[in-house]
């Protein structure tokens, strides 16, 4: 019997959601506008289509509301920019920060450019573009320039894609060249130092706040993602750590991974274990989540330059550099994903006394 297009496609038990018999590809299949919308998912993996299926179903939804709320009137910049906040929050894929950094990004664009927000988004030129980065890149630093001109063109594209304009007058926006900030990290000597006046410091989590400082320093590991390490992460028998990040959305790179314990973080949670024998195993490791008041007293008390939690994560990667690690596998402990490309940037300038130490070592045999 001849296959029918009904034949083809095989309900499955999440409402909305299909396979594609020939292929195994799962599909969204809902009504919006009317009409029946079919969208492939781009997976034949269950368990990937059931996370994607959601969030296609929002954006697709969205999209096409702003389509038929625009198609006979004119847009707004200000409208053309909630859509874009509309289909940010409504992502699955973004995290709370990220969606919350892009939100201050239309922020920091109206405030610089308050007419903007009122202006039809067809009459809105390239060399009024211009002239506004000419403008904000005075006011704000480079990071915050270009990813300002990335939300700028994404809120164009959006009124793009309702049909309310054709081109991106941001499009031909230069982006600001990033000065690599050299890294001041504090010595060995100066880190124990610090570790212990923070232990010390007389108020009611100050051990709490010193055990994080490790932590974060032995372990590499950044303040989102210690949150979330559990005593079942922790295998002490392998001398391994699982870093899961937030139960949601994982890691920054939305991705878990198991890291090697050098031994000062070995012992570290080896003698915490022993202090807690009653923790259950879904118990945190940690028992405070951020300790920067903390840090910067102990830094000004011994007369530190002030660093910051993620300043401990470049401690960590230093050291290891220093001690002998490869940079690639450094790049894998720290969750990097693109092969060590930069850890090579942020740390291929190290610190100047383990420079000249490594000077010394270089010989011409001249004299001997």
């Amino acid at each position: 019997m001849p296959n029918t297009e009904e034949s083809l496609w095989e309900k499955t038990s999440i409402q909305n959601m299909f396979r594609y018999v020939p292929s195994g590809t799962y599909y969204a299949r809902f009504r919006a506008g009317g009409k029946v919308i079919r969208q492939s998912l781009d997976t034949s993996v269950f368990s990937v289509a059931r996370q994607r299926l959601p969030d296609r179903m929002r954006q697709y939804r969205s999209r096409h509301e702003s389509v038929q709320a625009f198609a006979d009137g004119k847009m707004t910049m200000a409208d053309a920019s909630e859509v874009y906040l509309r289909k940010v929050r409504a992502s699955a894929s973004l995290k709370t920060r990220s969606k919350d950094y892009r939100e201050m990004m239309i922020d920091f664009i109206k405030r610089s450019w308050p007419a903007l927000m009122e202006m039809d988004v067809r009459k809105v030129s390239d060399r009024d573009c211009e002239n506004w980065l000419t403008r904000y890149q005075q006011q704000y630093a480079p990071t915050v320039v270009n990813n300002s001109i990335g939300t700028l063109r994404a809120v164009f594209d959006e009124a793009i894609s309702t049909g309310a304009r054709f081109n991106n007058p941001a499009s031909g926006l230069s982006r600001v060249k990033v000065k690599q900030k050299r890294l001041q990290l504090p010595s060995r000597q100066e880190f124990l130092r610090f570790v212990e006046e923070i232990r010390t410091a007389g108020a009611r989590q100050s051990k709490d706040c010193a055990n994080l400082v490790r932590f974060l320093a032995y372990s590499g590991v950044r303040i989102g993602e210690a949150r979330y390490v559990t005593w079942a992460d922790v295998n002490l028998a392998q001398g391994e750590m699982h870093v899961r990040g937030d139960p949601i959305t994982a890691t920054k790179n939305g991705e878990t991974r198991y890291v090697p314990m050098i031994s000062e973080l070995e012992q570290m949670l080896s003698e915490l274990r022993n202090e807690r024998p009653n923790d259950s195993s879904a118990s945190t490791v940690m028992r405070v989540f951020e300790c920067q008041n903390s840090m910067t007293h102990a830094a000004a008390k011994i007369g530190m330059k002030r660093i910051t939690h993620h300043d401990l994560r470049h401690l960590f990667a230093t050291i290891c550099i220093e001690s002998g690690v490869d940079i690639p596998t450094v790049s894998r402990w720290l969750g990097h994903k693109d092969g060590g490309a930069l850890c090579m940037k942020t740390y291929g300038h190290l610190r100047r006394e383990h420079s000249f130490s490594q000077a010394r070592r270089v010989s011409f045999g001249v004299g001997l």
